[in-house]
């Protein structure tokens, strides 16, 4: 499948200065980089990228910062997700004036919703804006998953286009995506080359920060069909990937 916001791409820290203002031009200097030495895409505004402390308008600022740093170069994929749906909506909306590419909408977190509530929210931002969506699914941090039955529903919605997977249940990433046009994107380095090789779109790693030509050679190796070199590579990148 083609997939939707490229295929290596980072889950991007977010720089900031010693005094804890955002650094915009050191996360200039850090996408061009990224994508520099291998990644289409990038991810801002992620966990990673210390989405729950920076300001609304530290966001917007960061997107179109890292737009100016990479261009045309890579597709921004932008987090909006909170357990607040108008505040999501809200967010969306400011991405898409931004610049970015493409949205990460997490489950809402803490709360613990019904599954008919978590459809509701995901859909409600899906119709906010013209970007196409990545569900992120995460239940370790979140507290709730994205159901099976729930995400069939809305990869109906022409908008929802991937899955951010970090589910760790691989049986039901495969039906899924047997199932459905999602694009499945391994949110866990360990698993980058067994999605991508079931039919996963490719990775958001976070190890990507401090080695993306190395995340990238995992899957260029197996797209080349030397398997037994992904293999080896994807096992050097595991170190890193866990504390």
């Amino acid at each position: 499948m083609h997939p939707p916001f490229g295929r290596t791409l980072c889950a991007m820290v977010t720089p900031f200065t010693p005094a804890g203002a955002l650094d915009l031009e050191g996360a200039r200097r850090l996408a061009d980089h990224l994508v520099t030495r291998g990644c289409d895409g990038l991810v801002l505004s992620g966990t990673t990228g210390e989405s729950p402390t920076t300001t609304d308008a530290e966001k917007s600022a960061l997107i179109t910062a890292v737009r100016e740093a990479v261009g045309t170069r890579a597709t921004i994929v932008a987090g909006v997700g909170t357990p607040d749906t108008a505040h999501t909506v809200e967010l969306a909306r400011e991405a898409e004036r931004a610049g970015a590419d493409g949205l990460l909408v997490v489950a809402p977190y803490y709360s613990r919703p019904p599954q008919e509530a978590i459809e509701a929210h995901f859909l409600h931002v899906a119709d906010a804006t013209g970007l196409p969506l990545a569900l992120y699914d995460i239940p370790a941090r979140t507290g709730v998953r994205i159901e099976p039955d729930t995400l069939l529903r809305l990869a109906e919605h022409p908008r929802i286009v991937a899955v951010k997977d970090c589910s760790y249940d691989f049986l039901s990433a495969q039906k899924l995506m047997s199932r459905t046009g999602l694009g499945y994107y391994a949110g866990c380095d360990e698993h980058n080359l067994a999605l991508y090789a079931v039919g996963g779109a490719g990775c958001v790693s976070t190890v990507a920060n401090v080695a993306p030509e190395h995340v990238r050679a995992v899957l260029d190796a197996f797209d080349a069909g030397d398997t037994a070199r992904a293999a080896h590579l994807q096992q050097r990148l595991i170190p890193p990937s866990r504390p």
